[in-house]
């Protein structure tokens, strides 16, 4: 991976962090921190597991923006749903 490429998923994966926070609301607000971290790490999972498998949401920005909320959201919903337990 360039490092070109890993700065624009670090970044795609923070905006994600904050949509999937948005999106992911639970009794505790979450720290915007948190949201971010986990948003970065949600974004290069997804986006390297449907790499992998050859899956394809699009092209563009769009597309790679909304891959990144998409592994956010369901890291975030699951870190959720691990406190609660």
């Amino acid at each position: 991976m360039s490092d070109d490429l890993l700065l624009i998923w670090l970044v795609v994966g923070a905006v994600a962090g904050l949509i999937a926070g948005t999106i992911v609301k639970g009794r505790w607000g979450g720290l915007v921190g948190d949201n971010i971290v986990i948003g970065i790490i949600g974004a290069f999972a997804v986006g390297g597991l449907l790499t992998q498998l050859g899956v394809s949401i699009g092209s563009g920005p769009i597309s790679v923006i909304a891959t990144a909320a998409l592994g956010a959201v369901a890291l975030l919903a699951l870190s959720r749903m691990a406190r609660a337990a």
